[in-house]
């Protein structure tokens, strides 16, 4: 029935098409502008003049956008669904907390081959799995059962963090100091194959986990009950999509540090476009959200060349007003 809907698929195609618009622009933009001849004969020639510069630098780092600007818009979209909230943001699982302080400790701490870009990323990665794996005992231990639990420890584990990230930054030198507010903010700017290739395996088998649970969670949004009634898991249900947002965010955040905003306001846009069934919005919140962060990283590279503003701040900047737009514009509910 789902894919028998010919709208959907005219939408789907529509943003599958902009999207790839968008990174073949993207290409051609930088601090040095690169024509679209040039980028396409690159891309088809590798002894080409500009091969390096699109292939090795730029290439890499546009992909790398686009993958994690999916699995943030589909782990946003799955938390919305599970909580059935539409503010709730991924990372108030404290994922993202704890990708920072693996950061910090390794940045304040970490000394000589401890210092390079994937030493950080895999501080990143080993942070946000702690953090969750806090965030699901906690969660167990607690006498409360259902969503509100995971909720409530994730605010808790959080706000622990956060103070030990702040006890750390206290003895950071002003070296340390900025290095870990550039990461804070998010970057592409160390994108390479390597990191592609090692991202992109965990992102997409999480997306696609993700977009397997879509039928399951649609139950779950009438309630845990009538869900449990209907023959659906919801506690292994729960805590699978958990898992699975834990897996896509930390990797996200390990690569490209704390990028805001893709996870709560990419589902909004994905739900007036197609609905509330979460197995067609979970496919198109992954495409809006590649086509945000592939924008906003050539924006965030080519706006102040050859300086370049941290892709959080663009995010940011874009997205605020836009969620406050959403908020206002949206249809009011009778009291």
């Amino acid at each position: 029935m789902l894919f028998r809907s010919t709208r959907w698929y005219q939408r789907s195609l529509a943003w599958c098409t902009l999207l790839v618009v968008a990174m073949m622009v993207a290409l051609c933009m930088g601090s040095t502008a690169t024509s679209l001849k040039d980028v396409t004969h690159a891309l088809v020639s590798p002894s080409a003049e500009t091969s390096t510069l699109v292939v090795a630098l730029r290439l890499p780092r546009v992909l790398l956008g686009a993958l994690l600007g999916a699995a943030l818009g589909v782990s946003g979209a799955a938390m919305q669904g599970l909580f059935r909230n539409p503010l709730v943001d991924p990372g108030l699982l404290g994922v993202s907390a704890g990708a920072a302080l693996g950061t910090v400790c390794l940045i304040v701490v970490g000394v000589g081959f401890l210092q390079g870009p994937l030493a950080l990323s895999l501080a990143a990665f080993a942070g946000a799995a702690l953090s969750m794996a806090l965030v699901q005992a906690v969660s167990r231990a607690m006498r409360t059962r259902g969503p509100s639990a995971t909720l409530l420890a994730g605010i808790g584990i959080n706000a622990l963090i956060s103070a030990l990230i702040g006890l750390l930054v206290m003895h950071a030198n002003n070296m340390q100091l900025r290095r870990y507010t550039f990461w804070q903010f998010g970057s592409l700017g160390d994108a390479d194959w390597i990191r592609v290739g090692v991202a992109a395996p965990l992102c997409l088998v999480a997306i696609l986990a993700l977009w397997r649970l879509s039928g399951s969670l649609n139950v779950m949004l009438l309630g845990d009950e009538e869900a449990q009634h209907l023959g659906v898991n919801v506690r292994r249900t729960r805590a699978a999509v958990v898992a699975w947002v834990a897996l896509a965010v930390g990797s996200s955040v390990a690569v490209a540090g704390n990028i805001g905003f893709v996870g709560l306001l990419v589902p909004h846009g994905a739900r007036l476009l197609v609905g509330a069934d979460l197995r067609r919005s979970l496919p198109l919140a992954a495409l809006v959200g590649a086509l945000l962060l592939v924008l906003a990283d050539a924006l965030a590279r080519s706006a102040t060349a050859p300086l370049e503003i941290p892709l959080g701040v663009i995010t940011s900047v874009v997205g605020a007003p836009v969620f406050l737009a959403l908020l206002v514009l949206q249809p009011r509910r009778a009291p």
